[in-house]
């Protein structure tokens, strides 16, 4: 809380739960211990990002006011999670009964004699674990790891919904990070296709085998080679 003259402001701070694509709000108490009316200005270095309701306002005699701030949804997350942007509350004596409508610029003008109170708030972005973005990879090996059942055979489906998951929820991926997914699903699901083309090609010699009655020929032994050479494949990649 700041205490001076004409207002106590709390809280200095500005806190915002920081979420991607979504408007936040916080709130600031205005109160005034003064018998007198209490004209209020809020300034911010960022005017584009935030909206402030009501930026100006006048505080009655041993009164509290609210003003809400409200930060426009974010695209992105800060480069280095910090945030630089400053508020700037300036308060002033006013007349005897003044509403809204009566404050002016010139009211806040310290060149004009006016006795100006003034207080520095800073936003500070307040991050949950499940919403901070991933630094070393680590989501992405668990989801690349869950792609793969137990018996070594790739499931196509859970690996791209692993794959879009990852890319949905890290905002400040990169394109090489976008074209090292899109490389790496095109990959399994060739492998996956090919693995399924030879099994097949294996069971109709079995077949024709079987119906022949000789043994297994030299192209099955290739092919079972083959079909265990792109599972091992499948498996090192994932």
């Amino acid at each position: 809380m700041s205490t001076g003259d004409f207002l106590n402001v709390d809280p200095v701070e500005l806190k915002f739960p920081f979420e991607l694509k979504k408007q936040i709000s916080c709130s600031l108490q205005l109160s005034n211990k003064t018998d007198y009316h209490v004209a209020f200005k809020v300034k911010t270095t960022n005017p584009k990002k935030y909206c402030v309701r009501p930026n100006t306002g006048i505080v009655l005699p041993n009164s509290t006011c609210e003003v809400i701030v409200t930060m426009q949804a974010q695209k992105e997350f800060p480069a280095d999670m910090q945030c630089k942007d400053k508020f700037l509350l300036q308060g002033v004596k006013a007349p005897d009964g003044a509403i809204p409508k009566d404050i002016t610029a010139e009211m806040f003008n310290r060149e004009a004699g006016n006795v100006v109170e003034e207080c520095k708030l800073r936003v500070v972005y307040v991050f949950s674990s499940q919403h901070t973005p991933a630094r070393d990879g680590s989501e992405v090996g668990s989801s690349m790891r869950g792609s793969v059942s137990d018996n070594g055979q790739a499931n196509t489906a859970e690996f791209v919904n692993a794959a879009r998951t990852f890319t949905d929820d890290v905002q400040d991926k990169s394109p090489e990070a976008k074209a090292l997914i899109t490389k790496l699903t095109e990959e399994k699901n060739k492998a996956i296709q090919q693995n399924n083309k030879l099994r097949q090609e294996l069971e109709l010699l079995k077949l024709e085998t079987s119906r022949s009655g000789g043994g297994l020929s030299f192209m099955i032994v290739m092919l079972i080679g083959l079909i265990g050479l792109i599972t091992g494949y499948i498996m090192k990649r994932s």
